[in-house]
């Protein structure tokens, strides 16, 4: 099977390599800025588990000259548009989508230009950034990617993506509640970059003064509630986990949303926060404290010009 990696950033660029150091058929469809960088320097991924240097396949839009067995769609959701003309080429009948993206708005954008019919649900979890030079850094140790039928069938498929992800250095699972896992996932996304990104600091920093972990358990439970309202009841191992996660002491975690605002890059906010408030305003459910840091994202982006 051939793979199609749309995006060489953090993270496509980290499962990608991973990939193609097992010997899989790996392709990186890029923009031109990052296609002279990989050429000029290949692509590096720094990690706990032992560093990864190859030389990768690179292709631009102009040059796919057919479908790819799978498409692993890697961007920010913010370029899901231009990734989506881009890729046009790439996806023939029999093609698979894994999307990498947070949310559940680009599942609904990708099936109507594609059909429902070519996607899989998927969920990874991995802690990544570039740095100056482009490199791949991996922070922690965790390298999850799940994916599954979104009515949680069986298939054919599921057997042949599991066959070509397993065994390539990272942990890859097939699941038979990926829409569950997806949703679990914007509910984490959701409460860490409100804590994170309203407060200005980790969620130990939030945790350890006065009125912080207050302040935690009302924003969890109020994306928890518009979650079981709009979306996937969220399992109690979750819940548990969640809870105790975004309100730990001494906890230097923070989402990748918080990073990306610090560092004055351009941020999911529409994608992590905004539409999960469209879809809680549909319901009629308040939502004042994603309201207020939703409002708080976008002072940022007119600010920045991100």
């Amino acid at each position: 099977m051939r793979i199609l990696i749309v995006g060489a950033g953090s993270t496509g660029g980290f499962f990608g390599a991973k990939l193609a150091s097992a010997g899989r058929d790996v392709t990186f469809l890029v923009r031109p800025q990052r296609l002279s960088q990989l050429e000029q320097h290949g692509l590096c991924v720094k990690s706990p588990a032992g560093d990864i240097e190859i030389q990768p396949q690179l292709i631009t839009s102009a040059q796919i000259q057919g479908p790819f067995d799978i498409v692993l769609l890697a961007v920010k959701a913010y370029a899901l548009d231009s990734a989506l003309r881009d890729m046009e080429a790439a996806v023939g009948p029999d093609t698979v989508i894994l999307p990498l993206l947070n949310g559940m708005r680009h599942m609904d954008v990708i099936a109507k230009q594609f059909g429902a019919d070519r996607l899989l649900g998927c969920v990874c979890k991995v802690a990544t950034s570039l740095d100056e030079h482009g490199h791949i850094v991996q922070q922690g140790t965790f390298n999850d990617i799940a994916y599954g039928e979104l009515d949680g069938s069986d298939s054919e498929r599921i057997t042949l993506v599991h066959a070509f992800m397993q065994d390539a250095g990272f942990d890859a699972t097939t699941s038979k509640t990926i829409l569950r896992d997806m949703w679990e996932k914007w509910t984490l996304l959701a409460a860490m970059g409100t804590i994170n990104c309203l407060m200005r600091g980790s969620i130990g920093d939030v945790a350890s003064v006065k009125g912080g972990h207050a302040f935690a358990m009302r924003a969890i439970d109020e994306v928890v509630s518009i979650v079981r309202a709009v979306g996937q009841e969220p399992s109690e191992p979750f819940l548990t986990q969640a809870y105790r996660l975004l309100t730990l002491e001494g906890s230097p975690q923070t989402s990748s949303m918080y990073r990306d605002l610090m560092a004055g890059r351009g941020i999911e906010a529409d994608q992590i926060i905004g539409d999960l408030l469209v879809r809680a305003n549909a319901k009629g459910l308040e939502a004042p404290i994603l309201a207020l840091v939703y409002t708080n994202l976008l002072v940022y982006q007119a600010q920045s010009g991100k």
